[in-house]
């Protein structure tokens, strides 16, 4: 077995072939340079199998040298070069040991090893150039054989592999990097939500409307049952301006998609954000009877009727006749106990709503129910 103080003496003397006018251009030489690292992977392996801990690091450059160098040597054995009779040849006795050894990297999955301990070690960058390396192995030249092929299907496997070296990208900030392998992915089955989901926010970093836009509503086609992106593509839309665009939008899901209650929870928001408050209850009822746990919807059926009671109290303070000062209060305060039991109810159903209980404090002080307001404002302050 080789020391290891024998793997810098080996390179060395392969450093001085690879430059030596006579060696540098002979494919033997490059392939020799390669078989260091390869090597010293075989022998950390066997230590470790032997109880010796394993140095990453030193495997996954090792690795990556050798496969650097064989990449050269492949380069000068297919470069043809003349036989004694003068006829073009080329070798392809080395280009058959490289195959070799790559297809066994790849097989054995080393590069990726690498890369995940490079992911752990917070090398983004370095383990998304290493998942690279792995993905690319099939698709060298040298791997176009048929029967070699067969050994590297791009599976399921692979495609996640491909999801993760896009994962990495997005850590390391490469964006452009992640959106290339996120739209080769996003009409496959790997991951296909979160697929969405990050070249969304990718091409949101880039400032990049029509591309994410494009993502959502492509999104939305395809996976109906998940509001995320129902939901940011309205928000988009509202922020930029366009609330009539998000209720068309939202329109046209629910004659698509009518039995999606977060459909109709957001279009009744959205309704009851223009004032359209007879199309909001509308809303907040069909998506309770679709879900009749949505807590949400219950609540915004209590907001239209709070913002309501709010509006005639504002309208009151313009009354001049106290009789009629009076008779508006009373049908305000009417107003504001129609909207009590829905917040109720919706807080019942998710109890650490914090905005629920907020309005359910003002209500209990409103209404002099001392009990419930101090029993609220113990939750809200705990």
């Amino acid at each position: 077995m080789q020391e290891e103080g024998d793997f810098d003496q080996a390179r060395q003397l392969l450093g001085a072939a690879m430059q030596n006018e006579e060696t540098k251009d002979q494919a033997n030489t490059w392939y020799v340079a390669g078989l260091v690292g390869y090597q010293q992977k075989v022998q950390a392996e066997r230590a470790q199998m032997a109880g010796s801990l394993l140095d990453q690091d030193q495997v996954g450059q090792a690795i990556m040298e050798s496969y650097d160098y064989w990449m050269k040597a492949d380069e000068l054995a297919m470069t043809p070069t003349l036989d004694k009779k003068g006829r073009e040849v080329v070798d392809t006795k080395t280009r058959n040991s490289i195959v070799k050894k790559i297809s066994e990297y790849y097989e054995k999955q080393d590069f990726v090893k690498y890369g995940i301990h490079l992911n752990e070690q917070r090398d983004f960058r370095g383990a998304y150039f290493v998942f690279l390396r792995h993905l690319g192995i099939p698709d060298l030249p040298m791997m176009q054989d048929e029967a070699i092929q067969a050994k590297m299907p791009r599976d399921t496997t692979y495609h996640q592999y491909e999801y993760y070296a896009a994962l990495f990208a997005i850590q390391a900030q490469m964006h452009n990097e992640a959106i290339a392998i996120l739209e080769r992915l996003k009409d496959g089955e790997t991951e296909p939500i979160s697929v969405h989901q990050f070249l969304y926010q990718e091409y949101l970093e880039l400032k990049d409307t029509a591309n994410f836009v494009r993502v959502l509503q492509d999104a939305i086609d395809r996976f109906p049952q998940e509001p995320w992106f129902l939901q940011n593509l309205i928000n988009h839309y509202i922020f930029s301006g366009q609330e009539q665009a998000a209720i068309d939008y939202l329109q046209r899901a629910i004659e698509r998609e009518p039995n999606v209650a977060q459909y109709h929870l957001i279009k009744a928001n959205l309704d009851a954000n223009q004032g359209n408050d007879e199309a909001a209850l509308a809303g907040y009822d069909r998506a309770i009877e679709l879900d009749p746990n949505m807590a949400d919807a219950i609540a915004g059926k209590g907001r239209v009727y709070y913002n309501k009671a709010v509006k005639m109290n504002e309208d009151a303070a313009y009354i001049q006749d106290q009789k009629a000062y009076k008779a508006a209060l009373a049908e305000m305060n009417e107003m504001f106990k129609k909207s009590l039991p829905f917040f109720e109810k919706a807080h019942e159903m998710a109890p650490d709503n914090r905005d629920f209980m907020i309005t359910l404090k003002t209500l209990y002080y409103r209404f002099n129910m001392e009990d419930k307001y101090n029993e609220i404002q113990d939750k809200l302050n705990n």
